[in-house]
């Protein structure tokens, strides 16, 4: 919707400002939940240090834990290391026994402190507790408590400190996890990621309308493309196919207006050219008169082969799906049936690689038949011109001439190999260019707009025509795409 309404440089500013929105918003969440969990375990630790310092002098709590002293049944359990027997407590209750060496000071030597924690899912790991020359026994308490409040497990807490009775730690509003704070760090990567997903798409949708547009004007003349196009996309989308349109409006008019006039000339020729006819066979000269006759032929052959050129740019044939295989054959046939010396080489097998896999290393190969139709997509008639096109210029600079087909996933190449000629591929390809013909003009017929109309097809059908130096003279390979 974004891409169909706006340009792309609204649509630049809207991503940007949206990805500093989202980068901001996400930024805020996850320093926000950091600091939140900070807080929350800086309270623990508070809280544990003044635990400690609660049970060594008898004072209150910290606001948040309570304690108690176990009944005379946990007594016996905890005092005989049964602490999965005590009440609220499970056998498959994990345990993590944490000691806690006192405080040895010139003034006063405090008691060790013993803490049996039971989880139903973790066992706390008292080794990377912090533990460095001078740390009191409220600092390590602190830091246990500070694991506590690292994990929601809520935890079931029996102490001893010394001599005195076993306590129970009811800690929950400090530690557990209903004192967590909401962490928002999975919504802050989910909403970063959710945002580059949907700027990369929105960016690739854009690229992809571009894309789409000049894979469809590139292949125009070779698909047969319609006479103008929907105007879609972001408004500099929307602007090229407008101009476009517009471009191809007034070329199709040219060319219109061109083979009117090519069509024109043609008609108006036929009557002063009938009339030359006629008045050329009341010459009694008989050499003279077949001069004058030879001229006319000439004129009218130029007029039809420049007509033919002008459809062919026009490209007025619509394309479809034939056998090219057939095709060829029907035209080799027809050659044969007249005394033509045209031959259809049988075609070779195909070799077809395959591409390696993780259970294989060789790349597999395999054959496709030379009995196989080769199916295209192209234009019957103008194929048709071109092939012939071909055959008559090999049949016109050789004695024979031999076609092949080869073929790919993707293209299908017509070889016309002559034979015995004195020409190089290289001469020929020069006699590409309208109106070229070569030294041998004065012995063999044309106007010099064969190969021009061969190559104007070939590049309809989205190919090339090629010459090479065979060893029987010259082939000419004319290649189509197939698709």
């Amino acid at each position: 919707m974004i891409g169909t309404l706006s340009s792309l440089r609204t649509i630049g500013l809207i991503l940007v400002s949206a990805a500093f929105l989202a980068g901001g918003v996400s930024v805020w969440l996850w320093t926000q939940s950091t600091a939140n969990w900070r807080d929350h375990q800086s309270a623990a630790y508070i809280a544990g240090v003044t635990l400690y310092d609660a049970l060594q002098n008898g004072t209150a709590p910290p606001a948040g834990v309570t304690l108690r002293a176990l009944s005379r049944e946990d007594q016996a359990f905890a005092a005989t290391g049964q602490f999965r027997q005590i009440t609220g407590t499970t056998s498959a209750s994990r345990l993590t026994i944490i000691p806690i060496s006192a405080d040895i000071t010139p003034q006063r030597v405090g008691a060790p402190l013993t803490l049996a924690i039971l989880s139903p899912d973790i066992t706390y790991n008292i080794a990377d507790l912090p533990n460095r020359d001078g740390q009191t026994a409220a600092e390590t308490t602190g830091a246990v408590t500070r694991k506590f409040a690292s994990f929601c497990s809520d935890p079931v807490v029996i102490a001893k400190l010394g001599d005195a009775p076993w306590l129970s730690i009811d800690g929950a509003q400090v530690w557990g996890c209903e004192a967590n704070p909401a962490d928002w760090r999975l919504l802050a990567v989910l909403l970063a990621v959710l945002s580059m997903v949907t700027m990369i798409t929105l960016t690739l949708n854009l690229s992809s309308d571009f894309t789409a547009f000049a894979d469809q004007l590139r292949n125009r003349r070779r698909l047969g493309g319609p006479t103008k196009y929907d105007a879609t996309g972001p408004q500099e989308l929307r602007e090229i196919v407008r101009a476009v349109n517009s471009y191809l409006e007034v070329e199709r008019d040219q060319l219109a207006s061109r083979a009117a006039v090519l069509s024109g000339v043609s008609h108006d020729l036929g009557t002063p050219a009938t009339r030359l006819r006629l008045r050329a066979a009341l010459i009694p000269d008989q050499d003279l008169r077949q001069k004058f006759e030879n001229d006319i032929d000439s004129m009218t052959n130029i007029i039809e082969s420049v007509l033919t050129y002008t459809n062919a740019e026009m490209n007025a044939e619509a394309p479809r799906k034939l056998s090219l295989t057939s095709l060829v054959d029907a035209i080799v046939a027809d050659y044969q049936d007249v005394g033509r010396p045209v031959m259809l080489q049988q075609a070779k097998e195909v070799i077809v690689h395959g591409g390696r896999s993780i259970f294989m290393s060789r790349q597999g190969q395999g054959v496709v038949p030379s009995e196989t139709d080769i199916i295209v997509f192209a234009r019957p008639v103008s194929l048709q011109r071109a092939i012939t096109n071909l055959i008559e210029n090999a049949l016109k600079y050789g004695r024979r001439a031999h076609v092949s087909i080869t073929a790919t996933a993707l293209t299908a190449t017509v070889v016309i190999e002559d034979e015995g000629t004195q020409t190089s591929a290289q001469d020929i390809e020069a006699l590409m260019a309208p109106f070229q013909r070569g030294e041998d003009t004065a012995t063999i017929d044309g106007h010099g707009l064969g190969l021009t109309i061969v190559a104007t097809i070939a590049k309809l059908h989205g190919g090339s025509l090629v010459f090479e130096d065979v060893s029987r003279g010259v082939a000419a390979k004319l290649e189509i795409q197939r698709n």
